[in-house]
């Protein structure tokens, strides 16, 4: 009785079978568009992701923690960068999949070419309602995780700011641009979260953020690039420039600032928190310099000061000892 509901919750809605034509290809074609019934289906695997993130939480962190025996503040940061870690590597990996098979990173072009992109493969939907459901799901982990509440606001910016980005390059159809720009940003937060985690385990580990630090530089530019080329040249120069929803073309000039205003906005606001970061953790390299050098010195004024005395000690014993010449004439008078 219920299986036609399920469906809607578990399969990918909107199926659009192209027949198989010669030049292209001798079998049909099954693409895909957005709907309404989308949120039904981010739904579900919302609820799959919260699953998955208990057992990763309990099965493997835990344990970790329960070794480690790390701090409230470490502890809560390591199961942080342990959940995103994960994550991260899971999207890196199938987002580069998608992107060889399709044949988009030979091919720059293909980022604005045949804009719009309504109809899109089966693994691209899939990808993209997973990331929804995925930075949907983090915020009842706010509840489950008993985040502090100096930190709530934090997060949810944080995850904000994802699913803004996401659900725009998913419903204006610039999920190639989109999906390009999201596996660049979370190699470079993988990268961030990993080394994170092996400095936990060693605080003597600090490669890992020196690379990430060059990466995440590197990879603000190449997202402002692809942006600019993307809405400044490539949508620019189309021919059809006209608002029209129902076949999906937001290829305005309104729309093409707003997205790139907010795309440099938002890579505007991480480089500021990096600056921010990283003259946090030069000022505390500094002030620990100083304390280190101060420690040596003390405790090498206090090896002389030691010496000082046990030589003093050993005079005192040989004028005053027994054996002293002086005592033995004492002793023969």
């Amino acid at each position: 009785i219920t299986a036609k509901a399920a469906v809607i919750f578990v399969t990918l809605q909107y199926n659009v079978t192209i027949p198989a034509t010669e030049e292209q290809s001798a079998e049909a074609i099954s693409l895909y568009h957005y709907g309404i019934k989308d949120l039904a289906t981010i739904f579900f695997y919302m609820l799959v992701a919260i699953i998955i993130h208990a057992i990763i939480q309990e099965y493997v962190l835990d344990k970790i923690n329960r070794k480690m025996h790390f701090s409230k503040t470490k502890h809560s940061k390591f199961n942080e960068s342990g959940q995103l870690s994960a994550f991260y590597l899971f999207s890196c990996v199938w987002g580069t999949s998608i992107l060889v098979s399709e044949n988009y990173i030979s091919d720059p072009t293909s980022l604005w070419r045949d804009y719009p992109h309504t109809l899109i493969p089966f693994q691209m939907k899939f990808f993209y309602i997973l990331q929804l459901a995925y930075w949907f799901h983090a915020f009842p982990e706010l509840y489950f995780q008993k985040t502090k509440k100096e930190d709530i606001f934090r997060q949810i910016v944080y995850i904000g700011l994802y699913l803004f980005h996401i659900a725009g390059a998913y419903l204006l159809n610039l999920t190639h641009l989109g999906l390009v720009l999201l596996v660049l940003h979370y190699f470079v937060e993988f990268l961030f979260h990993i080394s994170r985690l092996f400095y936990f385990s060693d605080e003597r580990y600090q490669k890992g953020f020196s690379l990430w630090a060059v990466l995440f530089v590197l990879g603000r530019l190449l997202t402002l690039i692809l942006s600019v080329l993307t809405f400044g040249f490539g949508l620019a120069r189309a021919e059809d420039q006209q608002l029209n929803f129902s076949t999906g073309n937001f290829n305005i000039l309104a729309v093409r600032i707003s997205v790139l205003a907010s795309i440099c906005m938002a890579q505007a606001f991480m480089m500021w928190k990096f600056i921010n970061f990283q003259l946090r953790r030069w000022r505390e390299h500094s002030s620990s310099q100083p304390q280190s050098v101060k420690k040596k010195f003390v405790t090498a004024k206090g090896k002389t000061s030691r010496k000082e005395r046990e030589n003093g000690i050993n005079g005192t014993v040989t004028s005053n000892g027994a054996d002293s010449p002086r005592s033995r004439k004492d002793k023969s008078s």
